[in-house]
């Protein structure tokens, strides 16, 4: 079979609207569950419509597979350094190195400059964690009762909290929307999060800046209580800066253009050394055992380096921190991508995509319009399928071919996706995100809208640069 005319627009939007909605009523009813399986059922769903779709065009189904071949071909390597990160994750935990960030960005904290401070913590956990949700949800329920106890407005400090939250959930190469973003614009990981730098670096000082100003007309009184915490984690951890050596040599790796996978398998194996040298009990821990030996410590490095490791301490309100899924924990994202893989395949073989995009390049006839067309679209996808995953994922795919066709990077995609599909998930009250740092922090939406500064602020840097034309790399030949 093959097609007899083009796609219509409608026809190519048929598809991507019915799965707007079906994610919006599968959201509602699962909320953050949905994440489990559910959307990316839904997303199975999508490409079953869109297939009905190209059958009416006279698309054969073995044109529509092959797509989805090539699509999941395209990702094989997202997919293994999504494996390795999560491994890695697994080794930092138990060498003690996601701790030794921890405590000494709970240092850092200093009454005069509360939510500066606030802010600079959030962002370092976040970065070592991967997870704004984590963060938010441990550390910035903490800082919570601190402000509180100090006299700032609630809305204040939760808008510091998830502004450092998010600079870490966009910046971490442990985070899942930080690899997810580079694959659904055809991107390297490292790349992307190198290019980020440029609009999250200048997106974060103004923040802290707008913080500082904050903070010098608040009236802050009373001391931070923070050696609790840290007695707790030192309790658990040997704790020392001699355990960054292993992040640092993985940069240096990464610096020196070194795949991705050489180096973070590399960080990985580190780690596990380190926390053989230097967390012996912990590693014999995790097996049951009492005291370290061959088998127990292979075995423990194993578990944390594949599967579900917890350490516990005295504090209830550090344990969640000190949690990993290993390679494990990473399948759900692998399933979201193979998923949204196989809806976009079916797209791009009956012509819907490049349908859509033509239309969107019609109205954007500059970069400027089309860096703000895929800005719109992340925030159309935030405010209608309620998930910052969706966010990324179909604006991806659908814009990957446009940015390409007008001879931009990828990374320049990957960039816009991140912000403003990940950073804005939180300023709404219905998204999963926004429902659950309010949930989390006790803190209304409209609250702290104001005053999460760098997540409002990031889409309008973005569009800026694309404005003045500054660091739009252009595809090399």
């Amino acid at each position: 079979m093959k097609s007899t005319q083009p796609i219509s627009l409608t026809l190519a939007l048929t598809p991507l609207l019915l799965l707007v909605i079906l994610l919006g009523i599968n959201v509602f009813y699962f909320g953050d569950a949905s994440l489990d399986g559910s959307n990316q059922f839904i997303l199975l769903i999508g490409g079953f419509l869109a297939a009905l779709v190209g059958f009416y065009q006279k698309v054969s189904y073995e044109n529509m597979m092959d797509a989805v071949s090539n699509n999941l071909k395209s990702t094989s390597g997202s997919l293994l350094i999504l494996l390795m990160v999560g491994a890695l994750s697994g080794s930092w935990l138990i060498s003690g190195i996601i701790p030794s960030m921890i405590f000494y960005g709970i240092k850092i904290l200093n009454p005069t400059v509360f939510l500066a401070a606030s802010v600079v913590i959030c962002a370092l956990i976040s970065v070592a964690t991967g997870s704004s949700w984590t963060t938010s949800a441990t550390v910035g329920i903490a800082l919570i009762g601190v402000g509180n106890a100090m006299g700032v407005p609630v809305g204040m400090t939760a808008g510091a909290i998830i502004s450092g939250a998010y600079f870490g959930d966009k910046m971490s190469p442990l985070s899942d929307t930080t690899n997810l973003a580079p694959v659904m614009a055809g991107g390297e990981l490292f790349s992307h999060i190198r290019y980020m730098t440029y609009t999250t670096i200048p997106s974060i000082v103004i923040t802290l800046i707008v913080f500082i100003v904050l903070s010098l007309g608040l009236e802050v009184n009373g001391a931070v209580e923070t050696e609790s915490l840290n007695a707790a984690i030192q309790e658990r951890f040997f704790i020392s800066p001699i355990l960054f050596i292993v992040p640092v040599l993985v940069v240096l790796m990464i610096v020196k253009k070194t795949p991705p996978l050489i180096a973070l398998l590399a960080g990985t194996l580190l780690g596990g050394v380190v926390a053989l040298i230097f967390q012996p009990s912990l590693v014999a821990s995790i097996t049951g055992a009492d005291s370290l030996n061959f088998e127990n410590g292979y075995k423990g490095m194993l578990t944390a380096f594949t599967t579900d490791v917890s350490i516990s301490t005295s504090n209830e309100a550090l344990n969640d921190l000190f949690n990993s899924g290993g390679m494990a924990g990473m399948l759900g994202t692998i399933w979201l991508i193979v998923c949204a893989m196989v809806f976009g395949g079916v797209m791009e073989a009956i012509g819907a995509l490049n349908r859509i995009t033509q239309s969107l390049l019609s109205l954007a006839q500059s970069t400027f319009g089309l860096f703000a067309s895929t800005v719109a679209s992340c925030l159309a996808i935030n405010l209608t399928a309620s998930d910052q995953y969706l966010a990324i994922v179909v604006p991806g795919k659908m814009f990957s071919k446009a940015y390409k066709d007008r001879g931009l990077a990828p990374e320049n995609l990957s960039r816009t996706l991140e912000d403003s599909g990940t950073v804005t998930s939180a300023l709404i009250p219905w998204n999963t995100c926004g429902a659950y740092h309010s949930s989390v922090l006790g803190v209304p939406v409209f609250e702290y809208f104001i005053f999460a500064v760098f997540n409002y602020l990031s889409p309008f840097v973005t569009l800026t640069f694309a404005a003045l034309n500054i660091k739009i790399k252009q595809i090399r030949e």
